[in-house]
């Protein structure tokens, strides 16, 4: 499976040399000239890598990249000419992995993504869980039933893959939250209601006796499947 990665830059001329670039190298890659359009790619992709410049047209990079840290880990290479030190400082504790300045080296760009996904792929498989209707692949990112794809939110996916990374467990509200949505909504207990309620029409879960996302003593959910 190819690696896939994500350009959100707004200068077509950046686009094209880092398509160019990283195709050369054997990678799939996505362009994106705005922030939503990045975002959209990264949902629709679930793309191993994000190469991001700060200054884009509709919505700061630093915006982008607080959005996405909210629901995906995915290592993130900020691209940008501001090379000012707060402006690096910032990005990497919001969970930049890199930080490289225009104009840039596409020798040592390259050689700097090599470093993130070496770090960030592993190479252990995650779990499948397929129970013949239901399948839910951790590794492609992908959820089907009866083998048409689920298309999920961002946070309807990460709610799904913290539950099903742990079959059969009960993961608590308060886990899911702080891990999807942060420390500060640990109490915001109607967001996941909601997400919750979505999933399972998705999957075609039964909300009054759902068989794959059910309520645990209203201390959290489970994923129920055979193992």
């Amino acid at each position: 499976m190819s690696i896939k990665i994500v350009v959100i830059d707004d200068e077509n001329q950046i686009r094209r040399m880092l398509r160019i670039a990283l195709a050369s190298e054997g990678y799939d890659v996505t362009e994106a000239e705005n922030g939503t359009q990045g975002l959209a790619a990264i949902v629709r992709q679930q793309p191993d890598l994000v190469v991001l410049d700060l200054g884009l047209p509709d919505m700061e990079g630093h915006e982008v990249l607080q959005e996405l840290r909210s629901w995906s880990t995915v290592p993130v290479v900020v691209l940008s000419v501001r090379n000012q030190d707060r402006e690096k400082v910032r990005a990497l504790d919001a969970g930049a992995q890199d930080y490289v300045t225009k104009p840039f080296s596409v020798v040592e760009l390259l050689a700097r993504v090599r470093v993130c996904l070496r770090d960030h792929i592993k190479p252990e498989q995650l779990p499948v869980i397929d129970d013949g209707k239901l399948c839910i692949d951790l590794m492609k990112r992908q959820v089907t039933v009866n083998q048409r794809e689920v298309v999920l939110t961002p946070k309807e996916y990460a709610v799904l893959s913290m539950l099903a990374a742990s079959p059969n467990c009960v993961i608590t509200q308060t886990q899911l939250l702080n891990q999807i949505w942060g420390p500060s909504h640990t109490t915001d207990t109607h967001y996941l209601r909601i997400v919750i309620s979505h999933l399972r029409q998705k999957l075609g879960d039964d909300p009054t006796e759902p068989t794959y996302v059910r309520t645990e003593s209203g201390v959290g959910y489970r994923l129920s499947v055979a193992c």
